[in-house]
C-alpha cells in the first residue's frame, strides 16, 4: 500500500476512533478523569500524536492531522444521537461546521508540531513540549474558574492533577533521552501561557 494510500485510511479511521470514542468517555468516565473527553487538549494532543508517529513527509503528516479533526467532530455528534438520542441535525449545524473549521486550524499547528518534533533542528525540542504545553494550558483555565459557582473547586483540583501529570509525562512517549525529556517540559511551561491564550482568544473551551 503506498504513502498516500495509507494516509487516506488512517486519518479518517483515526477521526471516526477520536470522536465517537471522545463522546463514550464523556458519558461515562467519572469525574476527574471523565473532563479529558469534553477537553480540546485532547484532540489537539491527538493531532500532534499522529502526525509524529506516522513519520510520513510534513503535508501528508499534516493532512492527516486536518482530517482526523475534521471527521472527528461529526462522527462525536453521531455518537451523541446514537447513544443519547440527541438530534441528527446536530451533526452537521453551525456549532458543528464552527468545531470542523476550529478542528482544521489545531490539525494544522499541532500536526506541523508533531512534524517539527521528530526532524533535527533547532526546534525539535521546543516541539516535543508542545503536547505538554496544550496540557497545561487546559490547566491554567480550569484553576481561573476555582471560586467560580458554577464549578465545584474539588472536581476542578483533581482534574487539574489529571492534566498535569499528563502533561509530565506526555514527553516520555515522544522524546527518547532524558535531557530532551527535560527540556521539552521546560519550554512546555512559558509555551502554556502562549497556549492559553490562544484557547481563550478563539473560544476553544468545550464541545
Amino acid at each position: 500500500m503506498s504513502i498516500t494510500r495509507r494516509v487516506s485510511v488512517i486519518a479518517p479511521v483515526a477521526g471516526l476512533l477520536l470522536g465517537f470514542l471522545d463522546f463514550v468517555w464523556i458519558k461515562f468516565v467519572p469525574a476527574p478523569f471523565g473532563g479529558l473527553g469534553n477537553s480540546i487538549a485532547v484532540w489537539a494532543v491527538a493531532a500532534f500524536l499522529l502526525a509524529f508517529f506516522l513519520r510520513r513527509p510534513a503535508g501528508r503528516a499534516i493532512a492527516a492531522a486536518v482530517i482526523m479533526l475534521l471527521i472527528a467532530v461529526p462522527s462525536y455528534y453521531i455518537a451523541a444521537a446514537l447513544i443519547q438520542h440527541d438530534d441528527w441535525s446536530t451533526v452537521w449545524d453551525v456549532t458543528a461546521r464552527q468545531w470542523m473549521v476550529l478542528g482544521a486550524i489545531a490539525g494544522i499547528v499541532f500536526g506541523f508540531g508533531g512534524v517539527v518534533a521528530r526532524q533535527p533542528g533547532p526546534f525539535r525540542r521546543p516541539a516535543l513540549g508542545l503536547a505538554a504545553a496544550v496540557l497545561l494550558a487546559e490547566a491554567i483555565l480550569q484553576l481561573l474558574r476555582i471560586g467560580q459557582p458554577s464549578y465545584d473547586t474539588a472536581n476542578i483540583v483533581q482534574y487539574v492533577l489529571v492534566l498535569v501529570a499528563l502533561a509530565v509525562l506526555s514527553p516520555l512517549a515522544v522524546a527518547r533521552t532524558w535531557p530532551d525529556r527535560a527540556l521539552a517540559l521546560a519550554y512546555a511551561v512559558p509555551m502554556s501561557g502562549i497556549g492559553y491564550v490562544l484557547v481563550t482568544a478563539t473560544a476553544l473551551r468545550s464541545k
